[in-house]
């Protein structure tokens, strides 16, 4: 969205939040959940075509699942927010030259998965249902899918995993709530109406979803990658996540951005994989 939409949207929805705080918090996430891009382009399906896909049941989700079949490890991709499948394709090719079995999914509102709201929270559900499908040896997480990732292990303690690998993951809900309201401009009648509902929603406040104490539960060796110059989440999230991992390998790159699609990155993970 335009700065002009950001303006326009966030001092409708405080003006609204005087008549109606409830209406306005509920919109408020709403927008917050919903996605506007990440959906298959059309010079993305060919590359996607070269995959079995199979469809997996969450809830009322049909959740789509990409497989390069190999006979080495099975290695698990999470994409991020308004992303799919697509954003792993240099990735892909790489390891299914090493002869790996490579599972990607799409997230919930992403891709071809069906749905049209998303939270980390719904994503570790869905990794989880993928992970326990396939029988997975290695996770490699970007962004929100990192942050699902590692929420996902927090819980299920899947003791089969072997690695985990979360590329420019946040890791307090907190924070990345906080730059959502501060974006918007919202004002405080909204912002503890989100907390409110997230309470609702999932039992906790925004605070409990913490993948930096979570990561203090996680015996599951890691390699976290982040980059100093990441405009969308900050370099002090993956410090936090590494300082409370007992099992952890950080590496910092500088140049790559949020999005760390670079050779130097992949070899990393390359190297990591085989290690």
């Amino acid at each position: 969205m335009s700065n002009t939409i950001i303006k326009i949207i966030g001092n409708s929805l405080n003006a609204i939040s005087y008549i109606s705080p409830k209406y306005a918090s509920d919109k408020a996430l709403d927008l917050f959940a919903t996605p506007r891009k990440g959906r298959v382009l059309e010079k993305q399906k060919a590359f996607l075509d070269s995959a079995e896909t199979h469809q997996l049941k969450h809830e009322n989700l049909n959740i789509l699942t990409y497989n390069w079949k190999g006979t080495g490890k099975t290695i698990l991709l999470a994409h991020g927010w308004e992303s799919n499948t697509h954003r792993w394709e240099v990735l892909i090719n790489q390891l299914k030259a090493l002869n790996y079995n490579i599972i990607a999914l799409d997230a919930p509102a992403h891709g071809a998965s069906s749905g049209k709201q998303f939270n980390a929270v719904m994503y570790s559900e869905c990794i989880h249902l993928v992970a326990e499908h396939y029988k997975t040896d290695i996770i490699i997480g970007h962004s929100v899918g990192g942050m699902a990732t590692g929420f996902y292990q927090n819980k299920y303690q899947n003791k089969n995993l072997e690695k985990l690998i979360l590329l420019g993951a946040p890791s307090e809900f907190t924070g990345v709530f906080k730059r959502y309201v501060d974006m918007m401009g919202y004002n405080k009648r909204i912002e503890n109406g989100l907390n409110n509902l997230v309470l609702k929603r999932f039992n906790n406040l925004p605070s409990y979803f913490s993948l930096a104490t979570f990561a203090k539960n996680i015996d599951t060796k890691t390699l976290i990658i982040h980059d100093v110059e990441d405009k969308i989440i900050p370099y002090n999230d993956a410090e936090m996540i590494a300082e409370n991992h007992k099992n952890a390998t950080f590496i910092t790159t500088k140049g790559y951005g949020h999005g760390l699609r670079n050779e130097i990155v992949n070899n990393h993970i390359l190297e990591y994989i085989a290690s």
